[in-house]
C-alpha cells in the first residue's frame, strides 16, 4: 500500500485529480454513510434525488469506474466502489485534518517558539510567563535556550531565536529592525558566606563592601554590571572585583562564594535559590535596578510570537 506520508508533489498526478469535484466525492461518501440509500442521502444533503444521482453518474464517468451496482435493491457498492470508499474516506479525513491544522497554525495554536534567556530570568519571571503561555497554547513547542546577552543578540540577528529576555541596554535610534519592551525590574542583593562578619546586618551599606573581594558575573556576558561599578565609584570607592576567576552562571558564582573567594552581587531573584553556606542581604543605599527587557525582530511575521508578546506587554 502507498504510504501517503512519504509522497511529494512530483509523485502526484494532479491534472486528472484537478478534474474531480470535491462535492461529488462528499456526495458519494454521504450515500455510503446512509446505507447506499440515495433518497436519505439527498434529504441529508438538502438536494433533490435526481441531481444527486446525476452527480454520482458524472463521477463514475470521470473515474471510468462503476461505483454502485444498481441491479440490486437496495443498491450495493461494487467491489471497485468499496475500495474507492475505503481510500477516499481516509484521504478526506487527512484533508480535513490538514485544514484544521492550517487554521490552528494561522491562529498561533501550533508552531514553535524559540526563546533565549539567562539563568536569572529563568529563575524569576519566566516560570509564570511559561505557565500562562502553556495554559493558552498547549500544543506550541517551546525551545528554551540559556544564553548570555551577547549570545542572545547574535542569535536574534541570525534568526535562530524568536525572542530574548535579559537586562539588555536600551536600543540605539539606528536599531529600527528591533523591538524592545521592559517587562520586569529587580534589585541587587549580596550573597555572603554564612560566617561573614557583614552577615550580622539585615541591610548592608554599599560602602561597607569597599574593601571586600566582589564576585561579579562576566561583564562581557552581562554588561548591566558596568552600572553597578559606576554606582560604587559614585559612592566613593573602586570595587575590588575578583579577576583571578570568572564565571557566568548563577550556581557557579554561588559556589565561588561558598569557597570563600569573595561576596557576590546578584539579582534579587537569587533569593529563591537555597544554597548551603550562603546568606543573602539587601544593599541599603544602592539606587540601581535591573530592568529585564524582551527583545525581538520587528519583522518577525510569527503569530506564535505575537501570542507570546500579548502575555508580556
Amino acid at each position: 500500500m502507498l504510504d501517503l506520508s512519504q509522497l511529494n508533489l512530483s509523485q502526484l498526478n494532479l491534472v486528472p485529480l484537478s478534474q474531480l469535484e470535491l462535492r461529488q466525492l462528499c456526495y458519494f461518501l454521504t450515500i455510503v454513510a446512509n446505507g447506499n440509500n440515495f433518497s436519505r442521502a439527498a434529504e441529508q444533503l438538502h438536494i433533490e434525488q435526481a441531481p444527486l444521482s446525476q452527480r454520482i453518474r458524472a463521477l463514475e464517468k470521470r473515474l471510468n469506474v462503476e461505483l454502485f451496482d444498481r441491479r440490486h435493491r437496495p443498491v450495493q457498492l461494487t467491489p471497485a466502489g468499496d475500495v474507492f470508499r475505503h481510500h477516499l474516506q481516509s484521504s478526506l479525513a487527512q484533508l480535513q485534518q490538514a485544514i484544521e491544522q492550517a487554521q490552528r497554525t494561522a491562529r498561533g495554536e501550533l508552531g514553535v517558539l524559540r526563546l533565549g534567556m539567562a539563568s536569572s530570568v529563568a529563575n524569576s519571571i519566566l516560570p509564570d510567563i511559561l505557565r500562562q503561555f502553556r495554559d493558552r497554547y498547549p500544543f506550541v513547542t517551546l525551545e528554551l535556550h540559556e544564553l548570555t546577552a551577547q549570545q542572545q543578540i547574535q542569535a536574534l540577528h541570525d534568526r535562530q531565536l524568536d525572542i530574548a529576555l535579559e537586562a539588555f541596554p536600551p536600543l540605539a535610534d539606528s536599531d529600527t529592525n528591533w523591538k524592545q519592551q521592559v517587562i520586569a525590574q529587580e534589585s541587587l542583593v549580596l550573597a555572603l558566606p554564612i560566617d561573614h562578619p557583614l552577615a550580622a546586618q539585615a541591610q548592608i551599606p554599599l560602602r561597607a563592601i569597599a574593601q571586600e573581594p566582589i564576585i561579579l558575573p562576566s561583564l562581557s556576558a552581562f554588561p548591566f554590571y558596568h552600572a553597578f561599578i559606576t554606582a560604587c565609584i559614585d559612592a566613593g570607592f573602586q570595587p575590588q572585583v575578583v579577576q583571578t576567576t570568572t564565571a557566568t552562571w548563577l550556581l557557579t558564582i554561588l559556589g565561588m562564594v561558598v569557597a570563600g573567594m569573595g561576596i557576590a552581587v546578584l539579582p534579587s531573584n537569587v533569593l529563591t535559590v537555597q544554597r548551603q553556606g550562603i546568606l543573602y542581604r539587601e544593599i541599603a543605599d544602592l539606587p540601581l535596578t535591573r530592568e529585564i527587557s524582551a527583545l525581538w525582530n520587528a519583522d518577525h511575521g510569527s503569530i506564535v510570537l505575537e501570542n507570546f508578546l500579548s502575555l508580556l506587554i
